[in-house]
């Protein structure tokens, strides 16, 4: 399955760096990777954890640092506690991010260490996780100015834990490159992520990229390495996995709901992209329900 490019934004006025921190119910399951490194902890959650050619469970508190473009998603089946919400803290920051820093605080030079570990993904262990839990989480209450330093004070302690395990396999080869500050690139996708149950209106796309049709087309495919079509099927099937592993709803209903009228054609698109038919996948992914 090919990954989709994930667009985190632009770093706003009153901060350099991104803090996902609003409350959810579900994690989508989404093959995704972008540019920024992505500090994630997830807390009262079981299920299966893909990073580059890894795949391992995970459940109660869980920490990692993904690198770079690096793929990943997280497949989320059931909540530990089912009194209590599923919790999930996403701390985003760029290579440029870091290196404005170092150019600035040679003391931070352990991070720049850290980062270089996460090329592969970096899964902490209970013990580290469960020691930087408050820290990450009352980021959510701080201001930006506060939110810096405390977010810096997480990184050097997991700049210290040598025995973090690196994830992807040393031969993997699946990082993708793309040109993060492409505004044209950034309107496309973002239109193709909140309206993917619909048609892609392909005129409508080339002219958010400033492009003709033609041109659009190629552009297009040289930097997301497939046809508009394909990244639109992945998004829906991403989407599909996502409600089939966490739902009951039929199969019917669910391709439908992710833009496919004909269930004959989400079966065909769904086993070319997972390997298996949407009856497969959820058996196979929703063992411990």
């Amino acid at each position: 399955m090919r990954p989709v490019r994930e667009y985190v934004g632009d770093p706003t006025a009153a901060a350099s760096w991104h803090l996902l921190a609003s409350p959810q119910t579900q994690i989508p399951f989404e093959w995704h990777y972008h540019p920024e490194y992505e500090l994630t902890l997830t807390i009262n959650a079981r299920g299966q954890r893909f990073v580059g050619d890894s795949a391992a469970e995970f459940g109660a508190c869980d920490l990692v640092l993904i690198g770079a473009n690096l793929p990943h998603a997280w497949s989320v089946h059931d909540r530990l506690d089912r009194r209590s919400p599923l919790t999930l803290r996403v701390c985003w920051f760029s290579q440029a991010w870091l290196d404005h820093l170092l150019a600035g605080c040679p003391e931070l030079a352990p991070l720049a260490r850290l980062c270089a570990r996460a090329a592969r993904g970096l899964a902490f262990s209970a013990a580290v996780a469960q020691g930087q839990r408050d820290a990450i989480l009352k980021l959510a209450a701080m201001s930006e100015a506060r939110r810096l330093p405390a977010l810096l004070d997480v990184l050097i302690q997991l700049a210290e834990e040598a025995d973090a395990c690196e994830l992807a396999s040393g031969h993997y080869a699946g990082w993708v490159q793309t040109d993060p500050h492409n505004e044209r690139l950034t309107r496309v996708l973002t239109q193709l992520h909140e309206h993917f149950a619909e048609p892609a209106d392909i005129a409508d796309l080339a002219a958010r990229a400033a492009l003709s049709v033609g041109a659009f087309h190629r552009f297009f495919r040289r930097h997301m390495r497939m046809t508009v079509t394909a990244y639109v099927a992945h998004l829906r099937v991403g989407r599909a996995c996502q409600a089939l592993i966490e739902s009951e709803r039929p199969i019917g209903v669910i391709a439908a709901e992710v833009g496919y009228a004909n269930l004959a054609h989400f079966n065909r698109q769904f086993r070319a992209i997972r390997g298996a038919t949407p009856r497969e996948f959820r058996a196979r992914y929703r063992p411990l329900r």
